[in-house]
């Protein structure tokens, strides 16, 4: 078996060696060339974008925040009542029905007549307000 040695001093590649030397150096400035670009460029806003907002725009802008603020806060105080006037008709609605239960099929009393009365208004109420609630999503 016969061994063969290469000398130190010989490059056994040396043309692989060359292109790919060749190679690096390209794509080192390719990378260094889009880099220096990329950094050196801010993106351009129009003016109206980035100046600080002025008195009046900061006025409107604290207006915006506190319409909604106050929106939020008449829904969740309408949505107490929705649910208390809820209460009030479910309970008004058994009473009736009790009531209906214990006279006869062919009369009814005048405390019925105004309980349904009632019941009607208490409903159409709840109904108005559930209508009411802003910015319902």
């Amino acid at each position: 078996m016969k061994s063969y040695r290469v000398h130190a001093s010989k490059n056994p590649f040396p043309k692989r060696a060359w292109w790919m030397g060749i190679v690096g150096m390209v794509a080192a400035v390719v990378i260094a060339a889009t880099a220096s670009k990329s950094l050196g460029q801010f993106p351009k806003y129009p003016p109206a974008i980035v100046r600080a907002p002025d008195a009046n725009t900061q006025n409107d802008i604290n207006e915006q925040k506190d319409k909604k603020q106050s929106f939020e806060a008449a829904n969740a105080e309408r949505k107490k009542q929705i649910n208390a006037e809820s209460a009030k008709l479910l309970k008004l609605a058994t009473e009736l029905k009790a009531e209906v239960d214990k006279t006869d099929k062919d009369t009814l009393s005048v405390g019925v007549i105004r309980k349904a009365d009632e019941i009607e208004k208490l409903a159409r109420s709840v109904k108005e307000k559930m209508q009411l609630t802003v910015g319902a999503s």
